[in-house]
């Protein structure tokens, strides 16, 4: 495995680095497999291929261009970014150590499977929109946000790398005057029109990339570079007809105007909504019911440019309106979008503690309990059946407020859908179950369930929970499942709950074997308040009845109180 300059498996760079395979190449550099012989891990290196067919000159602002990707993403503290271990040179050419992924990229992923489910692809963009929060905030852009740069790790963690073209606040410029860098059809179009990049160019890329992710192509890429250009700036993208909750989501970080964007806050609870299967009410206030086609002046009015602006100067364009359909479902041209959100406040951050509820409950019960049956041990308690579940409202599906009908916490005002009722639990907190649901304790926890317990939701709180984050925790239930039962995963991922950032989702399926035998469901919504207590919403069913679960879970969320609000 060597190239014609006679870098290939076996080198070992600094003494420490051996290169094991290449696993992936790209136009400015090729990335490697390679074994640190020093701390016995493996890493990611970096080789930078493209300097050695350029000119001196050009060769200095591509190995500038590797430190500064090197020094920009040392400055992000945060787990969806790609850690650079080590920068070293060798061959007269800089190489970068980095974080092993296990994994496909995004790009890899949709090319195998050809489209990314939408709310997948949600959880995707949600992990990718945390990650560009935290370079933003360390005054950091990426510029090359795509679906190549996306990581997908085996674990189910996603991680963005590259930062090669990263503009970091401060940094002189290391391109010539007129340079245009980064991946042409995930540009946004004020970068396109030579404008200054910021953290709503990067978010225009997330949409990109999303929009691939769901519809399996890039929304720009045309038969050359300049045809390409030409569609970022001036032509809409088809309606992606693919991307179900998601949808709305794109379209508003496609808007051409950065100014227009949502925030990455915003986008985060849009994409938070779409993972979860629901319409996101806030994205709509991004999404015109109208667009302007764009054609030649003096042409038929069956023209389909689509341009917001011109493409080249010395093109007179005429804007003509076409029906812009209305992603909720309305007709075109009858959708009344919301007002934007307010931005958030500062959120503190939630102390550790020594907490006791879940750590305690496995300790006791799953020491005794037998495979298939652990998660309703650990979940759920006491017997019986029977009984069957209401649907989640006694309409045709579940009464969704408007976005009048919230506070400014995001809690649901008073409008309980038909066929449930609001109940003030004795422990403090408010929140809605369908009718004929009781309440019963069991260890601390309070349930609700109308055939004492094959249908349930629970709450439990924890003043003092043991771990950092919700996710951490669920990660160390997750394991302890994973030896008892034939749990499988449907998703685990850390994700902001209304104003919480220390939030957490887990949906998971197994089959029990014990007090309610057969296929079940479950799923689990975790975060800390900004006191530090931890709260627990869960609910499960038989595999049969999810779907109506699902939807009353969503309910509950959507009108859950905690204590004190």
């Amino acid at each position: 495995m060597e190239d014609s300059q006679g870098t290939g498996a076996g080198l070992l760079l600094a003494g420490r680095y051996r290169l094991v395979e290449s696993i992936g190449r790209g136009g400015m550099g090729r990335v490697w497999r390679a074994h640190d012989e020093v701390l016995h891990r493996v890493v990611a290196v970096k080789e930078l291929t493209a300097g050695r067919f350029v000119a001196e000159a050009d060769r200095l602002v591509l190995h500038a261009r590797t430190q500064k990707e090197a020094r920009a993403a040392a400055r992000i503290t945060h787990p969806g970014v790609v850690t650079v271990h080590d920068v070293l040179e060798h061959d007269a050419r800089p190489w970068i150590v980095m974080q092993f992924v296990d994994g496909p990229s995004l790009a890899d992923a949709v090319k195998e499977a050809g489209t990314i489910a939408p709310r997948e692809a949600a959880r995707v963009g949600l992990h990718v929109v945390g990650a560009l929060r935290a370079a933003h905030a360390a005054g950091v852009l990426h510029r090359d946000v795509k679906p190549g740069n996306v990581l997908l790790a085996r674990d189910g963690r996603v991680l963005i790398t590259d930062f090669g073209i990263a503009a970091i606040e401060g940094d002189s410029t290391i391109t010539r005057t007129g340079e245009l860098v980064g991946s042409i059809d995930y540009l946004a179009p004020e970068r396109v029109r030579g404008g200054d990049p910021g953290p709503a160019s990067d978010l225009w890329s997330l949409g990109a990339t999303l929009y691939t992710a769901v519809e399996g192509t890039s929304p720009f890429r045309r038969t050359s570079p300049i045809s390409t250009m030409q569609a970022v700036v001036g032509e809409e993208p088809p309606p992606p007809a693919n991307a179900g909750p998601l949808a709305a989501v794109i379209v508003a970080l496609l808007r051409k105007d950065p100014e227009q964007r949502p925030r990455a806050d915003e986008t985060e609870r849009m994409l938070l909504d779409a993972m979860e299967g629901r319409s996101p009410q806030t994205a709509q206030a991004y999404v015109p019911t109208q667009r302007m086609d764009l054609e030649q002046a003096g042409t038929s009015s069956g023209a389909a440019a689509v341009p917001e602006a011109a493409v080249t100067a010395g093109s007179p364009l005429t804007p003509r309106t076409v029906e812009w359909p209305d992603p909720a479902g309305n007709a075109a041209g009858t959708f009344t979008p919301p007002p934007a959100p307010p931005a958030p406040g500062p959120r503190p951050a939630a102390p550790a503690g020594k907490g006791r509820w879940r750590s305690a409950v496995l300790t006791a019960v799953l020491a005794a309990a037998v495979a298939g049956g652990a998660v309703f041990a650990v979940m759920q308690y006491g017997g019986g059946g029977g009984g069957g579940v209401p649907g989640p409202v006694a309409s045709s599906g579940p009464t969704t407020p408007g976005p009048t009908a919230t506070d400014r916490k995001g809690v649901a005002a008073d409008e309980v859908p038909a066929g449930w009722k609001r109940v003030d639990d004795p422990k403090g907190f408010s929140l809605i179950v369908p009718k004929g649901w009781k309440r019963q304790v069991e260890n601390d926890n309070i349930d609700y369930t109308p055939d004492r317990g094959n249908h349930r939701l629970r709450i439990s709180i924890d003043p003092s929970p043991d771990f950092d984050t919700p996710y951490a925790h669920l990660l160390d239930l997750e394991k302890t499942l994973k030896k008892r039962m034939d749990y499988r995963r449907v998703w685990l991922n850390q994700s902001t709950y209304r104003d919480h950032v220390k939030s957490a989702l887990w949906e998971f399926t197994w089959t029990e074997k014990q007090n309610f035998p057969g296929p079940r469901h479950a799923i689990d919504r975790l975060y800390y308040a900004d006191d530090g207590t931890e709260y627990a919403i869960y609910m499960t069913s038989p595999e049969s009845s999810w779907d109506t679960t699902r939807e009353q879970f969503d309910l509950v969320l959507q009108h859950w109180r905690a204590p004190g609000t």
